[in-house]
């Protein structure tokens, strides 16, 4: 997936460790034939090749991230947009970097050319209306977080912290019998005291201009969010939603993120200037 992955669980009697590190990278093999815009041969790249009118069978993980993403980007107004594919490749952040174009004729073009209203989605399929390009980069991390947390539990492991490329998702009990215990990222230069979370049954994804430059594109403008937001963490149920939310929540910026994160009663931790805690996060600290 382009990025490092690591699992701590406490393993039942009779675990074959091999198989089951085998099982895990088949699934995010999976994963990332299907959403991975950096592989030419993927589903996603397929798509974003499409002819305009044309169908696509999406599988069930493709599936299931897709419905997410469109649903999201109803909710947060078009801040988290799967269909910046095109913008992100004119600012240098896809996998070819000779589609860097800072003209300002070029960026429009492709920000009117997106937009999640164009996307029809009917049973498992998904139509390519013309011109679309997909990137999931903002949610299918979070997915495959999600993915193996449950790949682990059909196996018998019922407790287990998992963590890829900085998203974690907590099931379960550590083997002393506490809860997993993370330390929440902060941003580097900004001195906050230790905000640490017990991830049981709960996933928490961190957006942030430190982790990944000024690469989280504003669909609205269609260039890079500058916001003054250093780092979001959300806390959610599922790591999925968690990394979107942290996306539109990146994007919107700590007045209007803050209120979005309130009306959807999302757990959702805010670095700015200063540090933001959502009402529901700030409810959840006090149990």
């Amino acid at each position: 997936m382009g990025t490092g992955w690591s699992i701590r669980f406490a393993t039942p009697v009779g675990c074959d460790l091999a198989a089951l590190e085998a099982a895990i990278l088949a699934r995010l093999d999976g994963i990332v034939d299907e959403m991975s815009h950096w592989r030419p041969d993927s589903l996603i790249s397929a798509y974003n090749r499409g002819e305009a009118g044309s169908w696509h069978a999406l599988p069930p993980d493709f599936d299931r991230v897709m419905q997410a993403a469109i649903g999201i980007a109803h909710r947060s107004g078009g801040a988290f947009d799967p269909t910046v594919g095109h913008l992100v490749d004119l600012a240098g952040f896809g996998p070819d970097p000779a589609r860097q174009d800072d003209d300002a004729r070029r960026i429009d073009d492709a920000r009117r050319a997106a937009g999640w209203e164009r996307l029809r989605y009917r049973e498992g399929r998904l139509l390519q209306p013309g011109g679309i390009a997909l990137d999931l980069s903002g949610i299918a991390k979070g997915h495959a977080v999600d993915a193996v947390a449950d790949l682990l539990r059909e196996r018998g492991i019922a407790h287990a912290l998992v963590e890829i490329g900085g998203e974690l998702a907590g099931r379960g009990m550590r083997p002393d019998g506490d809860p997993w215990w993370v330390d929440l990222e902060d941003p580097p230069g900004i001195a906050l005291p230790p905000f640490r979370i017990a991830l049981h049954g709960l996933a928490v994804a961190t957006s942030g201009d430190y982790r990944r430059g000024a690469h989280t594109i504003d669909p609205r403008s269609g260039r890079s969010a500058i916001t003054g937001v250093r780092s979001v963490s959300v806390i959610h149920q599922s790591a999925m939603l968690a990394d979107a939310w942290a996306t539109a929540l990146t994007v919107l910026g700590s007045e209007e993120g803050l209120a979005l994160a309130t009306r959807e009663h999302l757990a959702a931790r805010i670095v700015a200037d200063r540090e933001i805690i959502s009402p529901t996060l700030a409810e959840m600290l006090e149990y």
